[in-house]
Order: C-alpha cells, then structure tokens, then sequence
C-alpha cells in the first residue's frame, strides 16, 4: 500500500510533525509537550488524583511519574495526601504551575485558530468524524479481530 494512502501512517506523520511543533515550543519554556500536557489535564482548581491521570493522558505510570518528578523538582507541581483515600495523592498546579499552564494553553488556542483559519468547518468536521469511527473501532478491538488466518 502507498504510504501516503495508509490511514495509520498519515495519522502517525501528523502526529509527529505536531509533537515536535509542540516540543520546539516547550523548549523556549524549558518544557515539554508531555509536561504541558499534563498542565493542561490537571484539574487547576481542585488537582487530579495521580492514578487518574494517566488514563486522562493515555500514558503508561512509568513515563508519567518521570514527568511528574521533574515537574516537582522544577516547582510545577506538588503531591498532597488524597483525603478520599489514604493511599493516593493528588497533583496541584503551584502558581508556576499555573503560570505554566496558560502558556500551554495559549499554545494549544494558537494551533486550533491556525488550522481553523486554513481549513473549512465542514472538513473539520468530517475529521473529528473520522477520528471518532477510529476511537470506536480501536475500543470496540475491531481492527484485528481474531481471524482463522491468525492461526
């Protein structure tokens, strides 16, 4: 198959063209996507329990306890006892954290308006529509259904 007609290797490219835009910005801040992202997830008033945040974010407890230790240690973020449940934390945005946040944020908001600015509302649309159908089709595990030729 011509790799400019296979769907999973356009998604893929754009996500990597994306990525790195977002990396080259996060490094003017001394960031990274994955840090701003995870800004961006917490819940900036009441924070997020930690075991829910990977979920949020699609991201493995090991990578994310990388980032969450380097945002400590840059002043981000803090660990506070959970008070629902003894045994997990919550993650809170400290006002660097927060000041982190907007810039995040307006990064994400200047994305959004470019591409809405080049492309029409009804491709938009068709997009999300898209990538929705793929969502499903992924949780629903029917891309690699188990088949006879698997065997």
């Amino acid at each position: 198959m011509d790799k400019n007609k296979s769907i999973d290797h356009q998604l893929r490219a754009t996500w990597q063209a994306v990525a790195k835009l977002y990396n080259e910005q996060a490094t003017k801040y001394d960031s990274t996507m994955s840090s701003a992202f995870v800004l961006l997830t917490i819940d900036k008033v009441n924070g997020t329990p930690s075991t829910a945040l990977g979920p949020l974010m699609g991201m493995e407890p090991t990578s994310l306890s990388r980032i969450l230790k380097s945002m400590e240690e840059k002043g981000a973020i803090y660990r506070e006892k959970n008070p629902d449940d003894g045994r997990s934390v919550i993650i809170k945005l400290t006002d660097y954290g927060l000041e982190r946040r907007k810039f995040s944020k307006n990064h994400v908001y200047q994305f959004n308006n470019i591409v809405r600015e080049h492309v029409n509302e009804d491709d938009l649309e068709s997009f999300f529509k898209v990538m929705k159908t793929i969502n499903i089709l992924i949780a629903e595990k029917k891309i690699f259904e188990s088949t006879n030729q698997d065997k």
